[in-house]
């Protein structure tokens, strides 16, 4: 199975090779930064001209993990939509493939810096959510305890046969836990960047996603 299991603030957790976060227990899926129709939104302004398919390579590889899990509750961690006019200008095919998705379970889409308001298109919309001991929210905070984030599309490298491998990835703490971002196009940010020294503790670890996720010590800054 392609994913890797592991506990965060007593709850058993599944990290999927595609960059999802599973919470059997509760039946929650999760997932961040699905940044959907960014290539318009690059188009829109004026940018280089991408290939017009992220949003379908992302709706595919979500189908595939909420078919996987048949979870009843899924948690979109903020930056769905790579800004509020993307998200309204979905074509019809997207629309109807969304609700198939949201069909019968809870969809919570948490606020992020790209898509800060509602858009209408089913689901709840909220700031954070808290299911037991886990805050689901889009960004960070320094202190804050059993926090489940994204925003920062996490990346990590590591030394494999004399090469060097760089993969997306889950950073977690005792305190902490960062989602990969899971759209097309998303990019990402090292995790030896300074930006993550405020908010990781120093037994902090990272989860390679691909087709075996695999679990390091994070790397850090020095």
């Amino acid at each position: 199975m392609n994913v890797f299991p592991f506990s965060f603030q007593d709850c058993h957790l599944e990290a999927s090779g595609a960059g999802a976060l599973f919470w059997p227990e509760e039946r929650i899926l999760v997932v961040s930064d699905l940044h959907l129709g960014k290539s318009e939104r690059i188009a829109r302004r004026g940018g280089q001209m991408l290939p017009p398919y992220e949003t379908i390579d992302t709706l595919t590889r979500l189908d595939a993990e909420i078919e996987r899990t048949a979870p009843s509750v899924v948690i979109c961690l903020g930056d769905s939509f790579d800004d509020l006019q993307a998200g309204a200008a979905i074509d019809d095919q997207v629309s109807d493939w969304m609700t198939r998705l949201m069909a019968g379970r809870t969809w919570v889409w948490i606020e992020g810096n790209h898509d800060p308001g509602p858009l209408e298109i089913g689901g709840t919309h909220l700031f954070e959510y808290r299911v037991g001991p886990l805050v689901f929210r889009h960004i960070a905070t320094p202190g804050a305890r059993g926090e489940v984030t994204g925003h920062f599309h996490p990346k990590a490298r590591m030394q494999l046969r004399g090469r060097s491998i760089s993969r997306p990835c889950f950073l977690y703490d005792d305190h902490k836990l960062i989602l990969p971002a899971f759209g097309t196009y998303t990019g990402g940010l090292y995790s030896d960047s300074p930006v993550f020294d405020p908010l990781m503790r120093e037994q902090a670890h990272a989860i390679l996603t691909g087709q075996t996720p695999c679990q390091i010590p994070m790397p850090r800054s020095d």
